[in-house]
């Protein structure tokens, strides 16, 4: 790993821990704080909506200034945000920072891939956006399940701390080790915004926001299925989530390869319709334990793999309007978790059992690829020369 992508590893991994350790603290922080655990579930919507928000808005508004003051930026944001929420006396100002901590999340991620495929070895540009994200799988694997370890053990508190202490060693690790790469100083926001007139970016946007909903189908009720179901002790599920996380990390350098290998939009079809083939097995066999076990962390694995190839299709899609249209595809990202949350869900409301949110995942998946082949054929974004990846809008 080149050394000048690891604040952009550390990044994802402090953005990684805040957005999912928020599942397993719900119940001590609606403790603490006198609410219910569904009222605690806002706080969960909350950070969503800042990573919606933010992304296009912080985008556009520092898109003038270089690259490396834009990222130190917005992890001043989120480390500042994040040290709020482990002081915040009552749950509205909690939910406020937590709104307030989503929205760098986009823009981080956004700006980011772009500065990994210009410093990327040519050919290889969507293996280094990879290893960007590997910080978020990381966080799935050790950062999630320590966070949470701590907010029931000490206080939720501690676990928002340690977020902030990330975002400390990111912000040292990208003033030390992230390159200087110039601003555009002829920028044009007009220009860079007629991205969203033209069908592929909304092809595009609405790939990412029900193809990856698939995934969140799935992963929102993993607990449940895999105790409920499968059969495990309620205690076991912080290791079957670790488990998920090894998965993801794995199938997010597998996505960043096959990106580079074909091209971005053939990855994001046939992982897609690999996702969907996945969560159909998941919905038969969640029965059984041991196969529920090696679904689990092939699940993760295909499902992560999208994350890299995604995210350079936009890139790739986009010239001229790079980071503007790399961080709208997080804010579809995160639209896919509200989505596959919801949609997953309404099974649970008829009286369905559990391996059913997986079916709705594996539908949601299939008509992500249908939008990912209509982009091929409407548009040929696969003929798109990664190069294009260079210029910084």
């Amino acid at each position: 790993m080149k050394k000048s992508l690891l604040p952009l590893t550390l990044g994802g991994l402090g953005i990684g821990i805040t957005e999912f350790v928020m599942m397993g603290l719900l119940p001590d922080i609606a403790k603490d704080l006198n609410v219910t655990i569904p009222q605690a579930g806002y706080l969960i919507s909350a950070y969503a909506l800042g990573v919606v928000i933010g992304a296009p808005l912080l985008v556009m508004a520092a898109g003038k200034f270089p690259p490396k003051k834009i990222l130190i930026a917005l992890m001043i944001m989120f480390t500042a945000f994040n040290a709020l929420s482990a002081f915040a006396p009552n749950f509205n100002l909690l939910f406020i920072s937590r709104l307030l901590s989503g929205l760098p999340h986009g823009a981080f991620f956004g700006v980011g891939s772009v500065v990994a495929s210009r410093i990327a070895e040519k050919g290889k540009a969507a293996q280094a956006v990879s290893m960007m994200f590997a910080g978020l799988t990381i966080a799935n694997v050790l950062g999630v399940p320590l966070g949470t370890f701590i907010g029931h053990n000490f206080s939720w508190r501690f676990s928002f701390a340690v977020v902030a202490i990330v975002g400390i060693i990111t912000l040292l690790s990208l003033k030390q080790w992230l390159p200087a790469l110039p601003a555009n100083k002829n920028r044009d926001l007009k220009t860079e915004l007629s991205f969203f007139k033209k069908q592929e970016a909304w092809l595009i946007i609405i790939m990412i926001s029900i193809g990856t909903g698939g995934l969140f189908t799935w992963y929102s009720y993993i607990a449940p299925l895999m105790t409920d179901v499968a059969g495990f002790s309620a205690s076991s599920v912080t290791y079957i989530i670790m488990l998920a996380g090894l998965g993801m990390l794995c199938g997010n350098f597998i996505g960043g390869y096959l990106a580079d290998k074909f091209s971005p939009a053939k990855a994001s079809v046939a992982l897609l319709l690999t996702m969907a083939i996945t969560l159909i097995i998941v919905h038969y066999i969640s029965f059984n334990p041991i196969l529920a076990l090696v679904m689990t962390f092939i699940t993760g694995a295909v499902s992560f793999a999208l994350a890299a190839p995604i995210q350079m299709l936009m890139i790739t899609s986009a010239k001229g309007s790079e980071m503007l249209a790399a961080s709208a595809s997080q804010a579809s990202f995160n639209i896919g978790n509200a989505l596959g949350a919801f949609f997953g869900g309404l099974p649970l409301v008829y009286g369905f059992d559990y391996t059913w949110p997986a079916l709705v995942g594996a539908a949601m998946a299939f008509v992500g690829a249908l939008f990912a082949l209509w982009l091929i054929k409407s548009h040929h974004p696969a003929k798109i020369k990664l190069k294009s990846a260079v210029s910084l809008s």
